[in-house]
């Protein structure tokens, strides 16, 4: 009787304690979503969609940094005619007829970019085609946000098909304020080398936890790009990973194999056992993720200090320990 007494009690205490963090994060975010933001999402796509040749000198005027002086304007007359291109133009005005969700969750980041960065300023934000070259959807700087819409059509887009299927799972308009949070922490993270392993989950287990903060109305399978099944399976075996992290001493090893292994864009993480294929891709990301949350919740220091932390103190610092 006393044995289960205690179990209430705790159970009591643990639910309370739950009760009163979803509430101060309640009243957290709602005092961001105070903030005001303002921006259009401008519409390059559409506007040379519907140009001609005689309508180049006002995109030129209008968006100088999308043209190059080396591209004479011959070639842009022949690209907005192009069978290709305006059929690629035709397919993003048919997905992204209305980007009203898409400015929703780029507002809300950036009301919490501006909240935990007083210096920030809201960008100019404009989307486009770039011939689905999807190692570039987003690109970020201080003052412009470009997103190549023709990457975000949906993973079964015929487009797609000849591009692996990890890299098409995440062609999909739920990724692009994912892409733009992940462009700003690029901007923000500082380690002045990556040598080792660690070195590397640390990185990108920073960007990683910027995208905790910045996007939280994002799951973590959509901040890390994994499917419901694939984060289950990081989850559930966080404690394996690890141990074969520590027992292959790898955490301080500077093999050049290890990123590709553990860190880049794969189908499964490269253990080199029968459990690969079960395994999604970039797991070093994921338990570089869970090392740097560990030190934010034991330190509480501000998130664009911890951007800037030597790898080697958040690590020490986290103590970390894996799921079990």
């Amino acid at each position: 009787m006393f044995y289960t007494r205690e179990i209430r009690i705790y159970s009591s205490s643990i639910l309370m304690l739950f009760i009163l963090s979803c509430a101060k994060d309640s009243s957290f975010e709602k005092e961001i979503s105070k903030i005001d933001i303002d921006f259009t999402i401008e519409r390059f796509d559409k506007a040379v969609r519907n140009a001609s040749a005689k309508d180049l000198p006002k995109l030129k005027e209008a968006f100088p940094f999308l043209f190059s002086n080396q591209i004479p304007d011959s070639i842009w007359s022949r690209r907005l005619e192009d069978t290709l291109q305006l059929q690629l133009a035709e397919e993003v005005s048919k997905t992204f007829q209305d980007l009203k969700n898409i400015k929703g969750e780029l507002t809300n980041l950036f009301q919490h970019l501006k909240y935990y960065d007083k210096t920030f300023s809201t960008p100019r934000v404009i989307t486009l085609t770039n011939d689905v070259a999807y190692r570039d959807k987003t690109i970020v700087t201080d003052s412009i946000v470009l997103i190549a819409l023709d990457n975000f059509l949906g993973e079964e887009h015929e487009f797609y098909q000849n591009i692996p299927r990890y890299i098409a799972s995440n062609l999909n308009k739920s990724q692009i304020s994912v892409d733009v949070a992940r462009g700003y922490g690029k901007n923000y993270v500082y380690q002045s080398a990556r040598k080792t392993f660690l070195d590397e989950m640390i990185y990108h287990g920073k960007l990683l936890h910027f995208k905790d903060k910045m996007i939280p109305f994002k799951t973590d399978a959509e901040k890390i790009g994994y499917t419901e099944e694939q984060i289950s399976w990081a989850e559930a075996n966080e404690s394996q990973i690890w141990s074969y992290f520590v027992e292959k001493e790898l955490l301080y090893s500077t093999d050049s194999k290890l990123p590709s292994r553990f860190i880049m864009d794969a189908p499964f993480s490269k253990f080199y056992l029968e459990l690969d294929r079960e395994s999604p891709g970039r797991l070093g990301q994921y338990i570089g993720w869970q090392i740097v949350r560990a030190y934010a919740e034991r330190t509480n220091e501000p998130i664009l200090s911890i951007m800037q932390q030597d790898p080697e103190e958040i690590f020490r610092e986290s103590k970390f320990k894996p799921k079990k």
